[in-house]
């Protein structure tokens, strides 16, 4: 069965935080159903720090007890070969193929995911131009990722191809593969609804509209449409209907306009606002709701997973025709999808210039974007009336939409696809031609130089196999071993602690620098391979404080 590292640091995978997002709620949710659906008998973890191996093993042990973790630091790339793969929860895989080339690019496959793919598109692009190779992939939350992604690429190969005069201009795997839902969490029994309503002075005839996910009119959804809609869905059943909006704000200003526009644009409407960052609102305030709205207008998006967790808890869904909603949402089956507008290609052209220039930071560059992002309000208001006006309708809708996210989007389905790919992509990396092979002797990255290759037209000499070395004048190996010592603890050098030979390896060489001295590449040889570069670096370090020097002198070089 195919397995795969998970880089593993909170900011994708931890939701106990006051910026909660979406892919925060969907990487920790991942990584649970990872941990109880994978049926692997060990987890790995690639870790940029020792501290944060607890906290994965943690997880672990909380979600699949008994099961071995093994822990593979981001200093030491090259190990991930005995797992065969890792998955980083963002698209940007381009750093790690670099990385990978200055070692093995077979050693390992790469995947990734799109949570969003409009707040950088440069690491779209360099996905074209990075050393990915054939068993790499960037996994699609929606078939709208894949088509955004295809919408940078495409013509950015195109430009590559004008400008190199390249004749290919290899392509990514972009497998779809939605998110997905623990649907056993979603299911409550009659008391948890009555107690959840009592709390908010709910009657039991009334009906209870929930969204739920960000509060935010910039960044996830323009709330006007949903307020204008279920005012004239009040007005037209004469139904007596609360508005739980369960999620958060960015700041105080955003709050108020919210509250302000919520008495403005539905006054025949109640509305209610909660903290969904709060567990114990997250997760039980779907009991109190009769259906759910999410009219997402915004880009930054790319599957949006409230309307999954809203079939799961078995409610009716109106939402926008847009993104990975269009593949969740059966339109008629599971509730009602909402046609959307938005300008032809072009009317936007400034807007992505302002945000190029700095002119935008990305908040204004979505915000601006959504305010030309059109959502039909009187169809909304057609599928609230409906859905309001009859309860037979919601519970039918609900069952069917529950059926749907059980069968499709609960992690049970889920994670085999993950699993799928990730065997897909060893059995390409085991006979696939490599692209772009490090060239012997080369730089893996070459817009990242050694930089003793990069400057080596600084120095009077470079340390080559004939130089000679010895030790400075009459000193014994001791003395010198004891003023490394001193220099060594001296803050002055400070980074060099952790990049010199180990100690028995300088007792070597320093050994062998008696009169009249040895030449480079005899020094070299008496350690192992893998620690001669290391070795000869450690020799420079000596000769900086004088305590090695060369046998002849050098000389300046001439200009």
């Amino acid at each position: 069965m195919s397995n795969a590292a998970i880089y593993f640091h909170p900011e994708g995978y931890e939701t106990a935080r006051a910026d909660l997002k979406g892919r925060h709620v969907a990487g920790e949710s991942f990584l649970i159903g990872f941990f109880r659906h994978s049926g692997l008998d060990s987890f790995a973890c690639h870790i940029d720090r020792p501290e944060l191996a607890g906290l994965f093993t943690d997880l672990a042990a909380r979600h699949a007890p008994g099961r071995r973790v093994a822990l593979y630091p981001t200093s030491e790339p090259s190990k991930l070969a005995a797992v065969g793969c890792l998955f980083v929860p963002g698209p940007g895989i381009d750093h790690y193929a670099w990385r990978r080339r200055s070692r093995d690019q077979r050693g390992y496959s790469l995947c990734g995911i799109t949570h969003t793919t409009s707040e950088s598109p440069d690491n779209l692009g360099a996905l074209a131009t990075a050393p990915l190779q054939p068993w790499d992939a960037v996994i699609c939350t929606s078939q709208a990722a894949r088509a955004s992604v295809e919408a940078v690429l495409r013509p950015y190969a195109a430009y590559l191809r004008d400008r190199l005069g390249a004749t290919e201009v290899p392509m990514p795997n972009l497998p779809v593969v939605p998110l997905g839902v623990d649907t056993d969490a979603f299911g409550f029994d009659p008391s948890v609804r009555a107690a959840e309503r009592a709390a908010l002075g709910i009657g039991a005839d009334e009906v209870v509209v929930l969204f739920m996910g960000r509060l935010s009119f910039h960044a996830k959804a323009h709330p006007l449409p949903m307020y204008l809609a279920l005012e004239q869905a009040a007005r037209l059943t004469g139904k007596r209907i609360h508005l739980i909006q369960a999620g958060w704000f960015g700041n105080d200003a955003i709050a108020t306009a919210f509250a302000e526009g919520a008495r403005r644009y539905c006054p025949s409407v109640n509305a209610i606002f909660l903290d969904g960052r709060k567990p114990e609102v997250r997760t039980r305030v779907w009991a109190a709701a009769d259906l759910f709205t999410s009219l997402v207008d915004n880009i930054q998006e790319t599957f949006g997973i409230t309307p999954v967790e809203a079939m799961a808890a078995g409610l009716p869904c109106v939402v926008t025709d847009w993104n990975g909603y269009r593949e969740t949402v059966r339109h008629g089956v599971d509730g009602f999808r909402v046609p959307t507008v938005l300008p032809p290609p072009g009317a936007g052209a400034d807007l992505a210039d302002r945000y190029a220039a700095g002119l935008d930071n990305y908040d204004h560059y979505i915000g601006r974007t959504s305010q030309i992002s059109a959502v039909d309000v009187q169809a909304a208001a057609e599928a609230y009336t409906r859905l309001i006006a009859d309860e037979g309708l919601r519970r039918r809708m609900g069952e069917a939409g529950r059926a749907r996210a059980a069968a499709l989007f609960d992690w049970r389905a889920i994670i085999p696809q993950y699993l799928d790919v990730w065997r897909q992509l060893a059995d390409i990396r085991r006979h696939a031609p490599e692209s772009a092979p490090r060239p012997p002797g080369g730089d893996g990255n070459p817009l990242r130089p050694d930089p003793l290759r990069m400057f080596q037209a600084y120095p009077t000499r470079v340390l080559e196999p004939g130089l000679r070395l010895v030790r400075a004048d009459g000193a014994t190996r001791e003395a010198v071993s004891n003023a490394l010592a001193i220099l060594q603890a001296d803050p002055l050098n400070s980074p060099a602690r952790a990049i010199l030979s180990p100690a028995a390896d300088l007792v070597l060489a320093l050994d062998a620098l008696n009169p009249p001295g040895l030449a480079v590449d005899d020094l070299a040889a008496l350690v192992p391979p893998e620690r001669q570069l290391l070795l000869l670096r450690s020799l420079v370090h000596l000769m900086k404080f004088g305590l090695v020097r060369t046998v002849e002198p050098l000389a300046a070089r001439e200009p």
